[in-house]
């Protein structure tokens, strides 16, 4: 019994999708190794998070929530927790360092610059744009080169 050319074109294509679907994994679950790596403080990048979180889970308001959400909606459904929780992290190591009561927009909006990487500044400020939210005072965080 001998294959034909189209069957074994099928499973040669089949096995490069396979292949490639792995090393897509891979590389994501490594990145999210690197990141519960502890670093020289006995502490990984996800414990602090979870630390900047926790400290300042009482400080955010219904409006801040609503607009944090807001400023996530871009992301695809599948990362859009993640970015949340980075993001939120970040705002709250922003709120902890100015001692701040409560989460501002302005606290929200600078940790939403701060924590997005700069290969996608460009988005970013296309979004704030469009929600209509100022960013002027934090465009020395911004890095729009592409």
């Amino acid at each position: 019994m001998q294959m034909t050319t189209g069957f074994s074109l099928f499973i040669v294509g089949w096995s490069i999708v396979l292949v490639s679907l792995m090393f897509i994994g891979g590389f994501f679950m490594f990145r999210k190794f690197l990141k519960s790596m502890p670093k020289q403080d006995g502490k990984s990048d996800l414990d602090w998070q979870d630390y900047y979180i926790d400290q300042t889970r009482s400080r955010w308001t219904e409006e801040g929530l609503e607009l944090l959400n807001e400023l996530v909606s871009p992301v695809p459904q599948l990362f859009r927790d993640v970015a949340r929780r980075s993001i939120a992290s970040k705002i709250g190591q922003l709120a902890l360092e100015e001692k701040a009561e409560t989460i501002s927009t302005e606290l929200i909006v600078k940790g939403y610059i701060v924590a997005t990487p700069k290969r996608d500044h460009k988005w970013l400020i296309a979004h704030l744009e469009s929600k209509q939210i100022d960013y002027t005072p934090y465009k020395k965080y911004l890095h729009t080169e592409a």
